[in-house]
C-alpha cells in the first residue's frame, strides 16, 4: 500500500510539473499577445493624456492591448504598426482616430508646433499621449523622429464606383509610400495590391507616404484574377502599363471608372497583361530601359485626370 501511495504521489507531481511547463511554453510562444496579456494590469506612466485599454490584433488573436504595453520594433506579423514623424502621425490621428492605440513623443519634440497640435487632437479624441523618449528612440532608431504613433492594422474595402490603381507585386517600401502619396495628390484613393507585395503597413512605407496611407482605401489580392472577379460586374476600363503596350500614353482615351495597372519595379507586368484592356506604353528615349515605378504611376494618373477634366 505504501509503495502504491508513493507511485500515486509521483504521478501527481509529474502531472503538476507538466502543466506548469505547458503554461510557460504557451505564454512564451504567444510573443506580442503574451505582452498584451502579461501587462493587462496597467501601471502608472508619464502619460500626458490618459491611459486606457484598447483592442489589439496579434498573430490572428483579438486581445486588449494596454496603452502602456511593451512595444517592439515592427514585424510584418504584428497586428499593429507605427507612424514615424509629426506629420504622418497627425494624418493618422485626423483620418483614422479609431485605430490609434497611443502616441509617443520625445522631450526634444515638445517645442514643435506640430507636436502641440497633436497633443490637442489626442486630448480631444481621448487618445493616450505619452512622453517617452526612450521608446521613440528604440522604435525609430534611424528616423530621427520626435513622434511615434501606434495604430492597429485595418483593411478598408475598395469602392466599386471609383478609379483604382492596381500594383502587381510591388517590392520596394519607399516606392509604395511615394505612390500612395502621389495617388492622394491626384485624387485617386483606392489602391489594390497583388501578392507577393510590399507591406504598406511597414513604417518605412508609412513614412514615405507622409501619412497618405491613412486617407486611402486598399486591399491585398492573392491573384489578378481575384481582383478582376470582384469588380467584373462594373463597367470598368482597364489600362495595363507595359513597355510593349499598343497604345501610347498621349493617344490614350481614359474612360471612367478605370483601373491603372502597374507591374513590379524590376520585371514589369507579365506578358499576359497585353491581352487585358488597353495596354499603355509611356514613350521615352532609348537611353534608359524603363521609367521608375513611382514616375510611371504619376504620369499615368496625371494623364487620366487630364482626360477626365
Amino acid at each position: 500500500m505504501r509503495h502504491a501511495s508513493s507511485i500515486l504521489t509521483l504521478l501527481k507531481l509529474r502531472g503538476l510539473l507538466t502543466f506548469v511547463l505547458f503554461v510557460i511554453v504557451f505564454v512564451t510562444s504567444l510573443g506580442d499577445l503574451g505582452d498584451c496579456v502579461l501587462t493587462a494590469v496597467r501601471r502608472r506612466s508619464s502619460v500626458v493624456g490618459r491611459p486606457s485599454l484598447t483592442p489589439c490584433l496579434a498573430f490572428g488573436y483579438t486581445a486588449f492591448m494596454p496603452a502602456d504595453a511593451p512595444l517592439k520594433p515592427y514585424k510584418k506579423e504584428f497586428g499593429y504598426s507605427y507612424s514615424f514623424g509629426v506629420f504622418p502621425t497627425l494624418e493618422l490621428v485626423q483620418h483614422r482616430p479609431d485605430e490609434v492605440i497611443r502616441v509617443l513623443v520625445s522631450e526634444a519634440g515638445l517645442k514643435n508646433k506640430g507636436v502641440s497640435k497633436l497633443n490637442e487632437l489626442c486630448d480631444r479624441r481621448r487618445i493616450p499621449f505619452e512622453l517617452n523618449a526612450r521608446a521613440v528612440e528604440r522604435l525609430s532608431p534611424k528616423e530621427n523622429a520626435y513622434v511615434v504613433g501606434v495604430f492597429r492594422k485595418y483593411e478598408p474595402e475598395l469602392s466599386a464606383e471609383a478609379d483604382h490603381v492596381l500594383l502587381v507585386s510591388p517590392a520596394d517600401m519607399g516606392n509604395l509610400g511615394t505612390i500612395m502619396r502621389t495617388m492622394l495628390g491626384f485624387g485617386v484613393t483606392n489602391l489594390g495590391l497583388v501578392r507577393p507585395a510590399a507591406d504598406l503597413f511597414d513604417p518605412r512605407a508609412v513614412r514615405a507616404s507622409m501619412g497618405a496611407l491613412f486617407s486611402l482605401n486598399f486591399h491585398y489580392f492573392d491573384t489578378y484574377e481575384q481582383y478582376h472577379d470582384l469588380f467584373s460586374q462594373t463597367d470598368r476600363a482597364l489600362f495595363p502599363f507595359m513597355t510593349g503596350g499598343t497604345h501610347s500614353l498621349s493617344a490614350t482615351r481614359f474612360d471612367h471608372p478605370l483601373t491603372l495597372i502597374f507591374g513590379n519595379e524590376s520585371s514589369g507586368l507579365p506578358p499576359q497583361f497585353s491581352q487585358i484592356g488597353h495596354p499603355v506604353t509611356i514613350p521615352h528615349t532609348d537611353k534608359i530601359d524603363s521609367l521608375s515605378l513611382p514616375i510611371a504611376v504619376a504620369l499615368g494618373l496625371y494623364a487620366a485626370r487630364q482626360d477626365e477634366a
